[in-house]
């Protein structure tokens, strides 16, 4: 005879526990302390089994029998019930323990012997800002190819193409890792082939971030003209086009509020740019000073000082003889910056600012030349000191025997 819910509820304990029997295998057994519990008994492979189905009233009566129901469709299959539930409640530990964070931290711990502490210090960093925080906790094998598309998109709306890629690559080592290790059954990343946008070529060569400390180390040891190597240094701090930097005049520059204005006829874009200026920004224009102050130009030419400046191939030529033909312009360290900025997580409307780069709502370009300026005199004070902490001696702006202070 099946049980109902009174009986259930109305069944007193005993001296001993004693069963309630339901049907199909089902019953109930009443405890002396009067926990009642679900239980089915079955056979499989010839041998009796039992399997726990929970408390009651916690798990119903109806709920005991939905699952006692979900047992015999496993038989029914050739599926012992018991151990499908053993392999589950492995398989969710196992989930528990292989989360991608998890994972990527023991890959990590296996490849930084053969990296640079600086390598392993970014890799690690840039997982915690831009993948962690959306896949970490899950674990590695639920983890979808669209899922992970969808976390790297989100870089990708920053503009920081290069780390798109950079960072697809790292979580294939680390998927590629996990299948090694049989924490994971497949490199998804290799449904993602294409899926990311590239930026587009352009027509100037930059250096990359790992290539700068190598420049400088050149920088430091040319011994050619004083007023174009500053010209170089100052152009990597402030981000401008080479034209720009070419026609500075001294009535441009306030070293009281550290600002560059550089007037609208002068910009590409036609509006006022105004520049500001890190403290290393300040240090090659005193030096400048010292050289050219009567000038009316920060960069005056040779044979006409008073009325013209250097020539748009001055610091290419430099380059060249430092070694960098092909491999980098004036241009290109604007790009170089971009990249940079972009990857350490820098908002991407205040570095578009600082590069000045066309408002495309001309209303709002009207009023757009001071935007963003707190955020961009941090911005450019962070990146300053960022290129000492590159430079071959913790610094890009020094002083050397000879050279003006």
């Amino acid at each position: 005879m099946a049980l109902t819910d009174i009986a259930c509820k109305g069944a007193k304990p005993k001296e001993k526990s004693y069963k309630l029997a339901d049907e199909k295998g089902l019953y109930l057994e009443v405890m002396p302390n009067n926990r009642k519990y679900w239980r089915m008994k079955y056979r499989f492979a010839g041998k009796e089994n039992r399997l726990a189905f929970g408390v009651y009233p916690e798990v119903t009566l109806s709920e005991a029998r939905d699952k006692r129901d979900e047992a015999r469709k496993m038989l029914r299959d050739g599926i012992n019930p018991s151990q499908a539930k053993k392999d589950k409640k492995h398989q969710h530990k196992l989930e528990t323990k292989n989360t991608f964070e998890m994972i990527a931290r023991e890959w990590l711990d296996n490849r930084k012997e053969g990296w640079t502490a600086r390598h392993a210090s970014y890799t690690l960093k840039r997982l915690e800002a831009d993948i962690f925080p959306a896949l970490g906790s899950k674990p590695i094998n639920k983890i979808t190819a669209h899922e992970l598309l969808l976390t790297i998109k989100e870089v990708e709306k920053r503009d920081a193409l290069d780390l798109t890629h950079r960072l697809l690559q790292i979580c294939g080592q680390i998927f590629r890792y996990a299948v090694i290790t049989a924490k994971a059954e497949r490199d998804i990343t290799a449904d993602l082939r294409g899926g990311l946008k590239t930026r587009k070529k352009e027509n100037f060569s930059y250096l990359k971030e790992d290539e700068l400390p190598e420049l400088f180390s050149r920088l430091d040891a040319y011994t050619g003209e004083l007023q174009t190597k500053l010209g170089l240094k100052l152009l990597i701090l402030t981000f401008i086009r080479s034209s720009e930097l070419r026609g500075a005049r001294w009535s441009e520059i306030s070293f009281e509020k550290a600002e560059w204005r550089i007037p609208a006829e002068r910009m590409k874009m036609k509006e006022l740019h105004i520049v500001p200026l890190s403290r290393q920004a300040l240090d090659i224009l005193k030096q400048l000073k010292g050289l050219n102050g009567s000038r009316p130009f920060v960069f005056p030419s040779r044979t006409k000082p008073e009325t013209s400046f250097i020539s748009e191939n001055t610091i290419l030529y430099m380059l060249y003889r430092l070694g960098y033909h092909s491999q980098a312009t004036a241009h290109g360290f604007r790009s170089t910056a971009s990249t940079i900025l972009n990857e350490h997580g820098f908002n991407s409307d205040v570095i578009e600012r600082q590069l000045a780069h066309g408002e495309r709502n001309k209303v709002r370009g009207a009023y757009n030349h001071a935007q963003y300026l707190k955020e961009r005199r941090d911005m450019v004070q962070w990146y300053a000191d960022h290129m000492d902490a590159l430079g071959s001696n913790g610094e890009l702006v020094k002083f050397k025997k000879g050279e003006v202070a």
